[in-house]
């Protein structure tokens, strides 16, 4: 363990084995860090951080403040951060509300530059974020998915695993598992296909993606005639039940296709 004389920590907090604080950080009470966590300089993990094993914590970054939300009444809540996550430069993520009782990232993400994560914001296991990125409360994200910067998320978005999202673009609808989203309003613009292939979909995976969303996004402008038309013409498949049970639970919809 090595930790800095100039750094602040509560003696309540919880310190893994091989843990390395930097020159002033500070390290509130109601604080867990994870064995060989690296905490960089002028960091802040307040009340309700729980951070992982062999993350890295980079200058300027604040994890666990309370939400910007006037509903916030002080209840006890935490934000999360799996192992194996980095945290870059001036990253925020502020705790959950009585809403989901936490924020959480999970393992092995980045979240790079001046990221910003609401309260209530759920984000899976391999995550990448890019610099500047704004997600609003509520906001679950799923494995995989990838938002260059400057992207912008409205609240109560659902963004579905392994999809792409272009930089600076503003996201205010959901976005399904597996798509590349670019434009203005946020639209279809294929399957993400170079990721799929990373990550070990066989070639007939990706056709089986592909066709549905031509269905869905290509053919039609009727969401719910296009899924019924999934359902009825096209084979199951792990990856059909995928797509179809996320358009289902999107009941404020998702965003557009190229017919559109």
């Amino acid at each position: 363990m090595s930790i800095s004389k100039l750094a602040w920590i509560h003696p309540d907090a919880k310190l893994g084995a091989n843990v390395t604080i930097e020159p002033f950080a500070t390290i509130y009470g109601d604080v867990v860090i994870g064995d060989g966590t690296w905490i960089g300089p002028n960091s802040t993990l307040m009340d309700g951080a729980r951070i992982g094993s062999k993350c890295r914590i980079f200058p300027g970054a604040v994890i666990s403040a309370i939400p910007q939300d006037l509903k916030f009444a002080g209840e006890k809540t935490t934000a999360e951060v799996g192992d194996g996550t980095t945290v870059r430069e001036c990253v925020t993520i502020n705790r959950g509300t009585a809403d989901r009782g936490k924020s959480s990232v999970g393992s092995n993400c980045l979240l790079m530059a001046y990221v910003h994560l609401a309260h209530d914001c759920f984000v899976g296991n391999n995550v990448v974020i890019a610099n500047s990125v704004n997600v609003a409360g509520h906001v679950t994200i799923d494995d995989w998915a990838i938002l260059e910067g400057n992207v912008a998320v409205q609240q109560f978005i659902h963004i579905g695993a392994h999809s792409f999202i272009a930089g600076a673009s503003l996201v205010r609808k959901n976005v399904p598992p597996f798509v590349k989203a670019a434009r203005e309003p946020l639209s279809y613009i294929g399957v993400n296909v170079v990721g799929l292939r990373r990550r070990g979909y066989s070639d007939d995976a990706v056709t089986r993606i592909e066709d549905i969303y031509r269905e869905i996004f290509v053919r039609n402008t009727n969401v719910e005639r296009a899924v019924q038309n999934v359902e009825q013409t096209m084979p199951r498949s792990p990856e059909r039940g995928v797509i179809l049970d996320f358009i289902n639970n999107s009941p404020k919809g998702i965003m557009k296709g190229l017919a559109e």
